[in-house]
């Protein structure tokens, strides 16, 4: 079995989306086999579609750039490369993400584009699961846990790839411990 660890940016403002649409703007991941070892790494720009423009707000929060989003192939293509480097017709995977906004977020974007959504049925929410096994009673984000686990948080914070990176360490701790 291979665990995707994976998190998503997305379009975002101060308040509500024109349209009531936020769309993924990038994809970072780890591919963490069932040794808990890091083998692979993914990480891409999406163009947004509804909303091409990232507000002030959005830039600032995720450091990325109008520029980056431009370059940047549409959702039904990175997509597609995400489902090819996860290899989700030949092997066993999970998808794990830090809470369930980022699988909501997969799936919004799978509808806006017309595109399959089956492939993201086999995913966990790794921060309610965390919080169950630690009999938390309030849930925490992404950096605070990593700093009680006894980590450094490494890499820019609100950029897919190094949350993946992050989160990738709190699951890579706990890797027996994960129900699925």
């Amino acid at each position: 079995m291979n665990f995707i660890v994976y998190d998503l940016e997305a379009t975002c403002w101060m308040g509500r989306p024109p349209g009531g649409v936020n769309e993924v703007i990038e994809i970072g991941a780890v591919k963490v086999n069932r040794y808990g070892e890091i083998v692979s790494k993914f990480n891409k720009f999406v163009k947004p579609h509804v909303n091409p423009y990232l507000s002030h707000f959005c830039k600032k929060l995720t450091s990325i750039s109008q520029e980056d989003v431009n370059k940047a192939d549409k959702f039904n293509k990175v997509a597609q490369q995400f489902q090819d480097w996860i290899d989700i017709w030949d092997e066993d995977y999970l998808l794990c993400a830090w809470g369930d906004s980022d699988i909501k977020l997969l799936k919004s974007d799978c509808k806006i584009h017309k595109m399959d959504d089956d492939w993201l049925d086999k995913n966990i929410n790794i921060k309610q699961q965390y919080h169950s096994l630690i009999n938390a009673t309030k849930k925490t984000g992404l950096k605070s846990v990593i700093k009680k686990e006894g980590f450094e948080f490494t890499g820019i914070h609100h950029r897919a790839i190094a949350d993946a990176e992050n989160t990738a360490k709190i699951f890579q701790k706990y890797i027996d411990m994960w129900r699925y």
